[in-house]
């Protein structure tokens, strides 16, 4: 039986980093300290709660959550975004596939400079959105005239940068933002012989990794109707398995995703989980802190090895270069050490562990480059 699948798939792989049994798992970028005893009471309880009346819908306008949100996002980055101004998604994924399906599909442009996250070009293509990528500096920063004769060239819909960026770690300074949004004004396609504006895309999933002093995206949402910066509860939260994304963004922008949404789109215990996490985000934001110390010495101690590593605000580092990054990987993973192959030619990333996951992954790599 030959099924009517679409042509551009045919060829197509699924997604999918390795998900394999060792010891140590530091490949696609996950807080590695599960949930405390009291925020797994939290959710519980919060289950608890709702399981009596799981025969009815969820509440599909997670009100209540978008509500949490907002309050976190106003003690985390100082900016209060209404409610009604962010929309919660089945991860940062299916935030994504709502842009497009109300900003992309056919005859329409998306566009991001790589390296940037090997996912976008998929988001392109299932919503049948043109993708096109621009590339980077060698320092992986961003190049203002190439984005600008991008944009000039293709007029895309939309546009997405991501910051810190995956897999890079590269963070763009709040100047950059602004120059991409100005550069956005008026440059998207041209529709009924009207001007549009690109949607301006700032992927911030790793944005509470930042160094201290680097600011967020949100706090230019006021000036800038065509952005929205984007976050997640799977890195910083630790919560990768709870599947919750959302964005923040002008009234217009949630107004017309509520076009396209699903109903019901969130169920009603993914919505528990995420409210009772978020009653404990200083506990959480507390890891973070961890996290991000770990990281910068672990910057520190590649680069004392000789190796170039780039800049990181994330959780992640990217560092090579090798001739051949693919024996390193293989090398590790016989030591029980899982790591990603990613990013440009000859580079490896590896995601911030536990403090023993990091004295293994240390000890096992200068083993190996010996």
């Amino acid at each position: 039986m030959t099924l009517p699948l679409r042509p551009e798939l045919v060829e197509v792989e699924p997604y999918g980093a390795p998900q394999l049994d060792v010891p140590v798992r530091l490949n696609v970028n996950e807080n590695p300290y599960p949930p405390s005893q009291a925020v797994i009471d939290e959710i519980v309880e919060g289950v608890r709660r709702v399981a009596s009346s799981l025969n009815r819908y969820p509440d599909r306008d997670a009100l209540e959550l978008r509500q949490a949100l907002s309050d976190y996002l106003q003690k985390e980055s100082g900016v209060r975004v209404p409610k009604e101004r962010i929309w919660v998604a089945n991860g940062s994924n299916e935030v994504m596939l709502h842009i497009l399906e109300a900003y992309g599909g056919s005859g329409r442009v998306m566009m991001s400079f790589a390296p940037t996250y090997s996912m976008y070009h998929e988001y392109a293509r299932d919503t049948g959105t043109t993708w096109v990528q621009g590339e980077r500096n060698e320092d992986f920063s961003l190049n203002m005239e190439t984005i600008r004769a991008a944009i000039e060239e293709h007029h895309p819909s939309v546009l997405v940068l991501t910051s810190p960026n995956n897999p890079t770690g590269t963070a763009l300074t709040i100047e950059e933002v602004r120059e991409v949004a100005e550069l956005t004004r008026g440059s998207g396609p041209r529709i009924n012989g009207q001007s549009t504006d690109t949607v301006f895309v700032v992927d911030e999933a790793y944005g509470e990794f930042r160094r201290e002093g680097v600011p967020s995206a949100l706090e230019l949402l006021e000036e800038y109707e065509h952005l929205i910066v984007t976050r997640t509860m799977s890195k910083a939260f630790g919560m990768a398995g709870l599947r919750l994304g959302y964005l923040a963004a002008a009234q217009v922008v949630v107004d017309d995703i509520m076009k396209i949404r699903l109903p019901y789109h969130l169920s009603a215990t993914t919505q528990a989980v995420a409210c009772a996490a978020l009653k404990h985000s200083d506990e959480l934001m507390s890891q973070v802190a961890h996290l991000r110390e770990t990281r910068d010495d672990l910057h520190k101690w590649l680069k004392s090895l000789g190796l170039e590593v780039a800049e990181s605000d994330a959780n992640f580092v990217l560092f090579g270069r090798f001739e051949d990054r693919e024996k390193i990987f293989e090398e590790l993973l016989e030591r029980g050490i899982l790591i990603r192959v990613v990013g440009p030619e000859g580079f490896l990333r590896v995601s911030v562990g536990t403090d023993e996951e990091d004295s293994r992954f240390r000890a096992a790599l200068k083993e190996i480059l010996k």
